[in-house]
């Protein structure tokens, strides 16, 4: 009975189970058949949306980079967000395009882009191509309006987004542009500041991703850029300014003169803190816009180079300024040398700023007490050459003080052979000069395969050491150098930053000021002061003219003839401190081979009244009271400054010369490696009226055009006050003092 019932509703449950499966197997096909035409119909719709979803929401987030600031604060370099425009193809072709005319009308009403390039490159790359930018780095303010456009209710703009990234901006455009130097395209620093500290001042990006959840939903995951740390400068913007508008003067007055091109090849100006090393103001000149750093206006003026780098002669004007930039590497050529740093990228032969250095080295290391007396009578043989003074007539008895005051070479290569080739270069050492400073600027110059060893250096080279010739060195290096000499003989570390600070502004690390060594004594560095003061107050101090009106300072002028020997160029310069009773900030200006006629370049006047117009408006800004009393002539100068300051007006130099003297020395290179010769000429007491005794020169005539006397034998111009040759010719045909040994490299090692 229970087998049969059984198998009665075993038979019915079969039968109700084919039936649901059936129906089960046509809801099966109905949906493959439903899921077969959706694919067939809007498999691509659907495709493009999934894949827009990836593109929209996965991308990475820019950081922004560092700010910049001077040490009041005043920003020198910040980043700004801007805008690249993007234009996705694939979306604006949707919906069988009815987007693209509205989108396209948006563009070029509320963007200003060109649609007819953009309207091709849609109908060509309408299936494949999602991410075109269209324009670069547009501001807010320039997309704003489009932006409310196309997220209006009823908007039918589509494929179109906006990337975000940061764009380098520089309010002072060309202001300190060696200092700052400037960023690439990919948001990496190049030269100065930018480059030294790049991995500070950048920081991480970031990232967001964007994927659906199970239920179809958008999720969001973010990772946020890090923004890079910002850095404090010593640079004071306002000091930085009073620099760059005499290095602008000067230009203006001197350029296209003897010849087309700029007032000089380099003009460079470096002031620092004497104690602490920090820098307040560096600036070159010419100088580029850091917000257009390609402008070819900024090279108008400069020296054409060869493949070599070397320069050929010629100057770039209106006229040849399209065979430079046609090319490249020429072009790059000439932008790399207009961007570099003259300050502490370019060696040069120093002159007799160095001769506070050795005489400093003979009087600390005992072989001279500074009392003695030298007999110079213009020139002095060594290794078998007759190297001559700057005064070829010779100045008679003089003691160190007055040698530095009259910046005399026979003096010096006296000073030099007492204290022996040795004890010489190792004072070099001391002094820093062939090592770098490791100032933090990218682009410091290597010079040590630029000075000479005690393997290599011969009484001849000795000599001519001695008054800052046969041997090269940045203006970094002699000014680190020299601030050791005045401020008690301690060498700091050029610096140019003084803080790091966060993002948030928190302080990351304070940069404090480090002494590497000491040079020299106190007494020896009070002595070496007091020398220095005379180069600008003494009757016969080849600096007076670097006097600022109501101020004494003290300082050291140079000369040094470029190479090759004879060709009558010159680089000259003046290194000076104020005030004279306490140094605290020290000034180094050098004009490399200025643009004067008459073959007068050796006239340290060209640097003397730079330092001379800068301190005038530098000293009272830092706060450093006037000492002298002011005469009726300089009451009236600084009177018409004022005025100037207050209403600066818009001046083009005439390029004519005024008429001035000259520390002017003629120095020679350097000689054949040899043992050292014994110093001759030297007397505690010397005839009392030697030194005092008017020189020749001081009867010769005087040009009314330029102010020099003209030697009536030779024809030279000459300095009235200290019988300095200027541009003078040579016999043998090169400097004085006969024939030059082998030179140390003329180009630096990077």
């Amino acid at each position: 009975m229970s087998k049969k019932r059984f198998s009665k509703l075993t038979i019915k449950m079969q039968k109700k189970l084919v039936v649901l499966f059936m129906f089960i197997l046509l809801a099966f096909i109905g949906l493959t058949y439903r899921l077969f035409t959706i694919t067939r119909d809007n498999g691509e719709r659907y495709k493009k949306v999934v894949l827009s979803q990836q593109r929209y929401d996965s991308k990475t987030l820019p950081f922004k980079r560092g700010t910049i600031y001077d040490a009041n604060g005043s920003v020198l370099a910040s980043s700004e967000k801007v805008y690249n425009v993007i234009l996705d193809a694939v979306a604006i072709t949707d919906e069988k395009g009815k987007y693209l005319e509205p989108t396209l009308n948006a563009l070029r009403s509320e963007l200003g882009i060109e649609t007819s390039d953009v309207r091709t490159y849609i109908e060509q790359n309408s299936e494949t191509s999602r991410y075109r930018v269209l324009a670069r780095r547009m501001e807010y303010e320039e997309i704003q309006s489009f932006v409310e456009l196309q997220n209006a209710e009823d908007s039918l703009i589509r494929g179109i987004w906006f990337e975000e990234e940061y764009k380098r901006v520089y309010p002072g455009n060309s202001l300190a542009c060696d200092v700052i130097g400037f960023t690439t395209s990919d948001n990496v620093g190049s030269y100065g500041l930018e480059e030294y500290y790049n991995d500070v001042l950048s920081g991480t990006p970031g990232r967001e991703y964007g994927y659906l959840n199970n239920d179809s939903n958008l999720e969001r995951t973010t990772i946020p850029a890090e923004d890079g740390n910002s850095i404090v400068s010593t640079i004071d913007s306002n000091v930085q300014r009073i620099v760059e508008k005499y290095l602008k003067k000067f230009d203006d007055e001197y350029k296209d003169n003897a010849h087309d091109g700029n007032g000089s090849r380099n003009t460079g100006c470096i002031i620092m803190d004497v104690n602490s090393g920090e820098v307040i103001a560096m600036a070159g000149y010419p100088v580029y816009n850091l917000n257009d750093t390609r402008n070819t206006d900024a090279l108008i003026g400069m020296p054409i180079l060869d493949e070599n780098d070397k320069v050929t002669g010629e100057y770039i004007n209106e006229e040849n300024l399209s065979s430079i930039t046609s090319d490249p590497d020429v072009f790059y050529r000439h932008l790399n040398a207009l961007w570099k740093n003259f300050c502490i990228n370019d060696t040069y032969e120093p002159g007799s700023v160095s001769k506070p250095l050795t005489v400093a080295a003979g009087i600390e290391s005992g072989s001279i007490t500074g009392n003695e007396s030298f007999n110079c009578e213009g020139k002095l043989e060594i290794g078998g050459h007759e190297i001559r003074c700057h005064n070829r007539y010779g100045d008679g008895y003089l003691t160190v003080s007055e040698a530095v005051e009259r910046s005399c070479n026979v003096n010096m290569m006296y000073i030099a052979q007492k204290t022996g080739r040795e004890t010489f270069l190792d004072f070099q050492h001391i002094f820093n000069i062939g090592l770098k400073t490791n100032i933090d600027l990218a682009g410091e110059a290597r010079t040590a395969s630029l000075v000479y060893t005690k393997d290599n250096m011969g009484p001849t080279d000795l000599a001519t050491n001695s008054f800052g010739q046969g041997y090269n060195a940045t203006m970094i290096e002699m000014m680190a150098a020299f601030c050791s000499l005045i401020n008690g003989g301690y060498y700091y570390e050029p610096h140019m930053v003084s803080k790091i600070i966060s993002p948030s502004g928190a302080t990351v690390q304070n940069i404090e000021p480090r002494i590497l060594k000491q040079t020299i004594s106190e007494t020896t560095s009070a002595k070496i002061r007091e020398m220095c003061n005379l180069v600008v107050s003494g009757e016969h101090g080849t600096g007076v003219t670097a006097r600022p009106a109501g101020y004494m300072i003290g300082g050291k002028t140079g000369t040094a003839e470029t190479l090759p020997r004879g060709n009558k160029e010159y680089v000259v310069s003046f290194l000076g401190y104020a005030p004279i009773d306490d140094p605290q900030i020290a000034i180094y200006v050098v004009v490399d081979r200025p643009n004067v006629p008459g073959n007068v370049m050796d006239d340290a006047k060209f640097a003397t009244r730079i330092v001379r117009s800068i301190l005038t408006e530098v000293l009272p800004y830092e706060g450093i009271f006037m000492t002298e009393e002011l005469t009726d002539k300089e009451r009236a100068e600084l009177e018409e400054l004022q005025l100037e300051i207050m209403t600066p007006p818009v001046t083009e130099g005439n390029g004519e010369q005024e008429p001035q003297g000259t520390e002017g020395e003629n120095e020679n290179p350097e000689g054949t490696p040899e043992d050292e010769a014994e110093g001759e000429g030297a007397t505690e007491n010397p005839p009392q009226d030697a030194a005092s005794t008017p020189g020749i020169w001081t009867t010769f005539p005087i040009d009314p055009e330029t102010g020099y006397a003209i030697d009536p034998e030779t024809g030279d111009y000459v300095d009235p006050n200290t019988g300095a040759v200027l541009g003078g010719s040579y016999d043998d045909g090169v400097s004085p003092g006969g024939t030059p040994s082998p030179e140390p490299s003329a180009t630096p090692e990077e």
